[in-house]
């Protein structure tokens, strides 16, 4: 809705400078510019507002330059646009690359609807100072009307992913205090936890953006927000839990594996010390799912206090297997195999409360 209402602000402010107070014959080319910078952050409008002023500048020299030597002819309008859709692939021009062409072509209809060059030129010129009148306002605005701090974007992308993982131990403790799994159930878990990469994209476009608006952001400066100079918490912690996703879909894919292999061995027990060992990695999530930087030093006591826990039940779980007597070296059963899993997510449990510690204490 803030978004909405600056672009509206932007907008009109721009459309009435060109209407009103240039009197350009093309006065749309100013709120249609002012509207396009408006982007998540102040960064990224100041990038994509450079971006678009030098793809128009480019388009709109194309067109002058063919139009002048060669006439406003079909056979004019067909170079033109083969020369800008090639230029709009440049790589530095990004997502603006297509606003060449289209400032060419509205270029190319403004200079054919008038007679002689000195007014072409004049028309052309216009277009141009038109859009940097658009951006130049449109950021002024971005900038001045409450500029997007979107720090707490990191937060929410480790929630989501906290929360992804907190919900699939959920699941699987009680099933595996029960016995084996059966195969409808870890043929769901590994799917649950092989759908995780879409997730764990938008948590690291989270942490990008949260980083971003800091720059050139006046809010940034204000005493409520001075801590926020650096995201090398978030980004730990994040991608502590990012591998602690990759161990869990390795952890279904090897219960997956598992069925119709058991041949007498005592391993209830076992599973029973699993289950045990993931409810209280569950706990450790529950931690992180709930993340808030003004919380953060009692959040981290608990998660380092939780995951003390969680690898006195991961050494029960190894005790266990070997009392238990199973084949933890025989690559067709899966005891090996999950005693290996649960090792490595202990460890990316102790990376997130070494990071939160440590980030606790900066």
């Amino acid at each position: 809705m803030l978004l909405i209402a600056k672009s509206a602000l932007a907008a009109t402010l721009s459309w009435f400078v060109a209407y009103d107070l240039m009197h350009a014959k093309s006065p749309a080319f100013a709120p249609f510019s002012a509207v396009l910078t408006m982007q998540a952050t102040v960064y990224r409008s100041l990038v994509q507002s450079l971006r678009y002023v030098g793809a128009v500048v480019v388009g709109v020299a194309v067109q002058a330059a063919l139009g002048l030597s060669a006439g406003p002819t079909l056979a004019t309008f067909a170079l033109v646009a083969v020369i800008t859709l090639a230029v709009g692939r440049w790589a530095p021009l990004g997502s603006q690359g297509t606003q060449v062409s289209t400032a060419a072509f509205f270029a190319f209809s403004t200079y054919v609807s008038t007679s002689t060059n000195d007014t072409r030129l004049e028309q052309l010129q216009q277009i141009v100072l038109l859009v940097l009148v658009g951006c130049a306002i449109g950021a002024a605005v971005h900038i001045l009307v409450v500029p997007p701090m979107r720090y707490r974007n990191a937060e929410y992308g480790i929630r989501s992913l906290a929360h992804t993982l907190r919900d699939l131990l959920g699941d699987m403790a009680p099933v595996l205090r029960e016995g084996a799994p059966d195969e409808d159930s870890t043929a769901q878990w590994r799917r649950r936890a092989d759908r995780t990469d879409t997730l764990i994209s938008g948590a690291r476009s989270s942490l990008r953006t949260a980083e971003e608006s800091i720059h050139f952001n006046p809010r940034s400066r204000l005493p409520g927000h001075r801590g926020h100079t650096s995201f090398q918490g978030y980004a730990v912690v994040l991608e502590a839990l990012v591998r602690t996703l990759y161990q869990m879909a390795s952890l279904t894919r090897s219960l997956d594996r598992w069925h119709g292999e058991e041949s007498g061995y005592e391993y209830l027990p076992f599973l029973r010390s699993y289950a045990g060992f993931l409810d209280a990695l569950g706990k450790c999530a529950a931690v992180l799912a709930d993340l808030d930087e003004s919380r953060l030093p009692s959040q981290a006591k608990e998660l380092c206090r939780l995951a003390d826990e969680a690898q006195q039940q991961r050494q029960a779980l190894a005790e266990e297997a070997v009392a238990r007597g199973l084949p933890l070296t025989d690559p067709s059963q899966p005891y090996g195999e999950l005693v290996v899993e649960a090792t490595r997510l202990m460890e990316e449990c102790n990376n997130c409360c070494d990071a939160l510690r440590s980030w606790a204490e900066d």
